[in-house]
């Protein structure tokens, strides 16, 4: 991290941030986004209002407000620039919040579907609509009305800003700060006292926070280096998955998001019962996910399916010294391999068998030894491939050929993931909803603009509900199968939990 010039501060972009950002820059592939429904007045609403916060949280976490700065595949930067006054930072912050109408739905799949909202210089945006015209203050016929309206909030960013942990925590310091006792003039003098304190003084005494290579404990030498690149290696090549939805080509991608939500005495009912077999909603899911494929399809039994997770790596971290922001990447990935067959009998044995064994496997990923040099390793690999692929889509030669295709089916076995597993966990813990009292959430969706033929299904309890969603690529996969994937999801949930 250094000061080019008095104007601007910069960093360059760690590997795990570079295997985010290269694909992202045709159309926005892995720009995440988080939607909240919720109800509240229209002042806790009021544009001023919601352009402070927004504000106040862009000058505490400036990823958020940053842009980046290609110059080459190796040299990727964030650059901030810093707000000449307290008034400039909350035109930047008005700027980056866009009103609609419409439904949930609607919001989503323009987000999702249409033109890109995110750029290299917009990072970060929020979206808020409202199908009563109220959203619109021009003919809004009193702020104090004691009436409450439904919202619709979409958090944008894209992923190499950060992952779902930051997007989460952010949005429930958005709904405080927003629901809090403060007037707007009270908000109004945080925001220049945030504004003082990065730039009130010398530019040179704020930072951008650290990428998670560098946050990552470092190798304490050259022989520890080479032992975690075998640990990696070996690692690796014990995966093993024969099975996948087959693709198809030709259509525009569209992603759509079916959405299942429990209620709250089916959830109670859904936790005691994993309790009462020691695993959790998480594990339940992988194992649901492979009974509901094997139903679909299972045309290799004797293969194993194997699925793949986000890894937390925010506890292995070291403290960043010059910024206390959450906004950061901090994920690596794990899999968890289980049987490609379906037993004739006994099917709920062998579900709660499979869910022990995903939560044997996810906790040996998360508390291995070698968790931190694997996870470095990982990084690198993905920026590598990340940096190959992006040479590739640009015309360069990489220099690099490809293998005969019997070569390769003969010197490595199968190793094709089914399907990405997003397991949040319990969402309450982390939205304090006694803190916004004059906002009323009751629905969360999140996924991200993806690429053609993706696939990425999510669980976690939000109001105290169990939710599932699955989001894909309808036009990427063979017609009728994800359907009748998702189909036998539900019914497999219904039948085992």
């Amino acid at each position: 991290m250094h000061l080019q010039n008095p104007t601007r501060l910069e960093r360059r972009l760690g590997d795990t941030e570079t295997s985010y950002f290269l694909p992202s820059r045709e159309s926005g592939v892995n720009d995440m986004y988080l939607h909240l429904g919720f109800s509240a007045q229209p002042r806790t609403l009021a544009r001023d209002r919601l352009a402070h916060v927004w504000a106040i949280l862009r000058l505490k976490h400036p990823l958020l407000a940053c842009s980046v700065e290609m110059h080459d595949y190796d040299d990727i930067r964030f650059v901030s620039k810093p707000y000449a006054s307290t008034e400039a930072t909350l035109y930047s912050a008005k700027e980056n919040i866009l009103y609609r109408q419409g439904t949930k739905t609607e919001l989503i799949d323009s987000y999702l579907n249409g033109p890109r909202t995110l750029s290299t210089e917009r990072l970060s945006c929020l979206i808020l609509s409202q199908e009563h015209p109220y959203i619109d203050e021009s003919v809004i016929p009193s702020i104090d009305t004691e009436d409450w309206f439904d919202y619709d909030l979409l958090l944008c960013t894209t992923h190499f800003v950060g992952d779902g942990m930051a997007l989460h925590q952010c949005a429930n310091d958005l709904f405080t700060l927003l629901s809090s006792k403060k007037s707007t003039e009270e908000l109004h003098d945080i925001l220049k006292e945030e504004w003082r304190l990065r730039f009130g003084g010398q530019y040179s005494e704020i930072s951008l926070p650290k990428s998670l290579e560098e946050r990552l404990p470092q190798y304490s030498g050259k022989f520890q280096k080479t032992a975690s690149i075998v640990d990696f290696e070996l690692s690796q090549g014990r995966l093993l998955g024969g099975h996948s939805f087959p693709r198809r080509r030709g259509d525009d991608r569209r992603t759509v998001v079916p959405t299942v939500a429990f209620d709250k005495d089916r959830t109670r009912q859904v936790l005691k019962l994993c309790k009462s077999h020691n695993v959790s909603i998480s594990s339940a899911l992988f194992a649901i996910c492979n009974i509901a494929w094997l139903k679909t399809r299972n045309d290799d039994p004797h293969l194993p399916t194997m699925m793949y997770s986000a890894l937390n790596l925010r506890p292995h971290l070291l403290p960043d010294d010059l910024n206390d922001s959450y906004w950061f990447i901090a994920i690596s990935y794990f899999n968890v391999v289980l049987p490609g067959f379906l037993p004739t009998t006994d099917v709920e044995k062998t579900f709660w068998h499979r869910a022990r064994s995903a939560k044997e496997q996810s906790t040996r990923a998360a508390k291995n030894s070698m968790v931190i040099p694997r996870s470095k390793e990982m990084a690198k690999e993905r920026g590598d491939r990340a940096r190959r692929w992006a040479k590739e889509d640009d015309g360069y030669d990489t220099g690099i050929p490809s293998p005969p295709l019997t070569a390769t089916i003969m010197s490595k076995p199968p190793s094709a993931a089914l399907i990405g597993l997003s397991l949040l966990g319990n969402l309450d813990g982390i939205y304090k909803h006694s803190t916004f009292p004059e906002i009323k959430l009751h629905t969360l969706t999140t996924g991200s603009r993806q690429r053609s033929g993706a696939m990425l299904l999510f669980g976690y309890t939000f109001v105290g509900k169990l939710w599932i969603s699955l989001g894909y690529d309808e036009n990427g996969f063979e017609k009728g199968i994800v359907e009748k994937f998702w189909k036998n999801v539900l019914t497999s949930m219904e039948a085992l939990l």
